[in-house]
C-alpha cells in the first residue's frame, strides 16, 4: 500500500496537469502573465495555510537554496514553454517539451551515481514512439528549427533539471515547505520577467480571471503537491516519463471540449505511449545478462 500512494498521487497530478494546455488554448490571457498568476495565486493560497497550521519549516541554508533554485527552474520552464506556444504551435511546443524524460536519463547517466536501468531506456524509446504516433509522423516534416523550436527544447531541459534538483531537495524538505519556498521564488522571478517584457497585469475578463484561478488551484497547487509527493518517493526518471501520459489525457480533453479530432493513429499512439510508461514500472530490471541467463535456463529445461 505504501508503494501505491506515490503512484496514485502521480496519476492524480497528471490528471490535474492535463487540463492546462486546454486552458492556455482558450487564450483568455497572455501566456507569460498566465505563468505569473499561476504561481502568484497558488502561493497566496498556500502561504497563509502553512503559516496558520505551523506546517512551514525553514530548511537549512543549503536546502533553502535548492528549493529557491527549483522555483526559478520551474518558472523558467513554464515561461519558456508558453512563449514557444505563442510563437509556434501548441503541438510542436508540447512535443519538444515532452522530450524531458530523455534529458533526465542523459543527465542522470552522466552526472549522477544512480544510473537509469535498461527498463527506463526501453520504456523511453517505446513512449517517444507512441508520442510520435499520437502527434502524427507527418508533423515531423513540418518542424521549424527556429527560435520557438529552441525555446521548446530549452523548456524540456529546464523541466528535466527541475525534476532532478527537486528530488534532491525533497529528501531534506517536506513537500509543503518545499512548495511554499519554490512558489515564492517562482512568483518573484516571473514578476520581474513580466515587468521586463511589459506584460499586462490587469484588464482580463471575468472568464479570464476564472481560468487563471483554475490554473493556480488545479494545475499548480493540486497537481504539483501530488507530483512533488510522488517525486519524493519515486525515481525522477520514472516520474518524468510518467508525465508523458498527460499528452493522452490532453488529447481526450481537446476532443471533448475543443472538438479536436481523435484518429485511430492517435489511439494506437496513446496505447503505445502508456505501454512505454508501464515498462519503466516493471519490477524486475531488464539486462542483457538476465535475458541470456533466462535463455540458457529455458534451453536446459527443454533439453
Amino acid at each position: 500500500m505504501t508503494n501505491a500512494k506515490p503512484r496514485l498521487a502521480l496519476v492524480f497530478g497528471i490528471l490535474c496537469i492535463s487540463i492546462f494546455p486546454i486552458l492556455i488554448k482558450l487564450k483568455l490571457a497572455p501566456g507569460l502573465i498566465s505563468a505569473f498568476y499561476r504561481m502568484a495565486i497558488a502561493v497566496s493560497l498556500l502561504l497563509p495555510y502553512v503559516l496558520v497550521t505551523k506546517k512551514f519549516k525553514l530548511p537549512e541554508k543549503k536546502n533553502l537554496i535548492l528549493a529557491i533554485l527549483c522555483g526559478v527552474l520551474f518558472a523558467s520552464d513554464v515561461a519558456v514553454w508558453n512563449i514557444a506556444i505563442q510563437e509556434s504551435s501548441a503541438t510542436q511546443a508540447s512535443l519538444l517539451t515532452n522530450l524531458s524524460p530523455l534529458w533526465v536519463g542523459i543527465i542522470s547517466y552522466v552526472f549522477l551515481k544512480t544510473k537509469p536501468a535498461l527498463n527506463f531506456w526501453i520504456g523511453t524509446i517505446v513512449a517517444l514512439f507512441g508520442m510520435a504516433m499520437l502527434v502524427g509522423f507527418k508533423f515531423f516534416l513540418k518542424l521549424d528549427f527556429n527560435n520557438s523550436f529552441l525555446l521548446a527544447v530549452l523548456s524540456g531541459i529546464f523541466y528535466s533539471i527541475y525534476l532532478l534538483v527537486s528530488k534532491k531537495g525533497l529528501t531534506h524538505i517536506d513537500v509543503l515547505s518545499f512548495m511554499t519556498i519554490s512558489l515564492l521564488a517562482s512568483t518573484l522571478y516571473l514578476a520581474v520577467v513580466c515587468i521586463w517584457m511589459n506584460e499586462p497585469f490587469s484588464g482580463f475578463s471575468n472568464s479570464g480571471w476564472f481560468v487563471l484561478l483554475i490554473q493556480a488551484v488545479v494545475c499548480q497547487l493540486m497537481a504539483w503537491l501530488s507530483v512533488s509527493y510522488a517525486t519524493q518517493h519515486m525515481r525522477p526518471t520514472r516520474v518524468s516519463l510518467s508525465l508523458l501520459g498527460q499528452a493522452v489525457l490532453t488529447s481526450i480533453l481537446a476532443w471533448a471540449f475543443l472538438d479536436e479530432k481523435i484518429t485511430i493513429n492517435m489511439v494506437i499512439g496513446g496505447i503505445i505511449l502508456l505501454l512505454g510508461i508501464r515498462i519503466t514500472f516493471y519490477t524486475k530490471t531488464f539486462s542483457i545478462k538476465n535475458i541470456f541467463n533466462k535463455t540458457k535456463e529455458d534451453a536446459s529445461l527443454t533439453a
